[in-house]
């Protein structure tokens, strides 16, 4: 199964806790946990298994963790986790160094060194946060360059912080919706993306390789089309305008896809349209106002573009998908 989830809801006392340290000791390294709700410890985890990586959001009470030299000598998984703070703050040390990582901050630590930490949140709130749990051998970085990034707060706010960001937090959003067919390309994608944050965080883009910068350029320009379907104006020229590169590359960038850019684009935008047209809520909007919306503003273009791509116009899509007493 590619999603999981789990929860200590259905538990009481000592053993919410200790069926929260079972699961967090398999699924990622061992620790010894100590804080004041261990007693009656309500946390919950939900999982993506990508492959070669994993990413879980976590939502738990606050706590404090140590992982010693015994328990790295009895198990290490040599991985790295990108944590990713949602809600309160994260305190880490390792390697010499301390950090501090609060809401839409990010911070990298690894599981075959000594590690101290404390999670916390305001008014008794619980912390959550997404983690990427990848292989240390699989980032594409040197050596040093990991070592650099290790226990230094990453800020969420800049270009590449905010996508990751805003990819993480959809990722485990639609997490139960994945089949096993999804996730060596959702895992590709997010190693890609997190090899791009490291490297541009330590400002060395020559550590990434093509590949995976190609695949990190076309994450922003899908971002960037699905911010902009409602635009009439966007067109390949105006990507690659904003993306500072040529409209041949950005066809370069998709030649492998059965869609082209202008096909994506109408492909995507006729989706919504008809996501919108068997909405019982639209019942009583327009098609032409919908159309409109999602940026065909021309009532005849858009007809033909819809009957080209579905076999039948608008209106008669719509009379099949909705109750015939909120059509209008």
């Amino acid at each position: 199964m590619v999603w999981t989830q789990f929860t200590t809801a259905h538990l009481q006392g000592a053993q919410r806790y200790e069926s929260w340290e079972s699961m967090a000791s398999q699924s990622l390294f061992r620790s010894r946990f100590t804080g004041p709700h261990l007693h009656d410890f309500l946390a919950r985890s939900s999982a993506l298994d990508l492959g070669n990586l994993q990413t879980f959001a976590q939502s738990l009470p606050p706590l404090e963790a140590n992982r010693p030299p015994a328990l790295i000598r009895q198990a290490d998984p040599e991985v790295v986790h990108l944590w990713l703070t949602r809600r309160g703050l994260l305190g880490l040390s390792q390697s010499g160094r301390d950090v501090m990582a609060g809401e839409g901050d990010f911070v990298l630590y690894d599981s075959s060194r000594p590690c101290r930490g404390f999670a916390k949140a305001p008014d008794g709130q619980d912390i959550a946060g997404v983690i990427v749990q990848v292989p240390r051998a699989l980032l594409p970085l040197h050596p040093n360059t990991l070592d650099a990034l290790t226990i230094t707060r990453i800020p969420g706010n800049t270009a590449i912080g905010t996508l990751l960001r805003t990819y993480l937090t959809d990722l485990m959003a639609h997490a139960p919706s994945y089949g096993k067919a999804d996730a060596p390309r959702l895992g590709s994608a997010t190693l890609d993306l997190l090899t791009v944050l490291l490297a541009r965080t330590a400002r060395d883009g020559r550590c990434l390789t093509l590949e995976a910068r190609h695949t990190a350029l076309r994450a922003r320009i899908g971002h960037f089309i699905q911010q902009r379907l409602a635009e009439p104006d966007l067109t390949p020229a105006s990507i690659a305008a904003a993306h500072r590169i040529s409209v041949r590359y950005l066809h370069k960038l998709y030649q492998d896809d059965r869609m082209t850019v202008s096909a994506l684009i109408r492909h995507t935008r006729l989706e919504r349209i008809r996501r919108d047209l068997s909405d019982p809520r639209l019942g009583a909007r327009c098609v032409s106002a919908i159309a409109a919306r999602w940026g065909f503003p021309e009532p005849a273009h858009f007809s033909r573009a819809f009957r080209s791509a579905y076999g039948v116009t608008p209106s008669e899509y719509r009379r099949h998908a909705l109750p015939e007493r909120v059509v209008h």
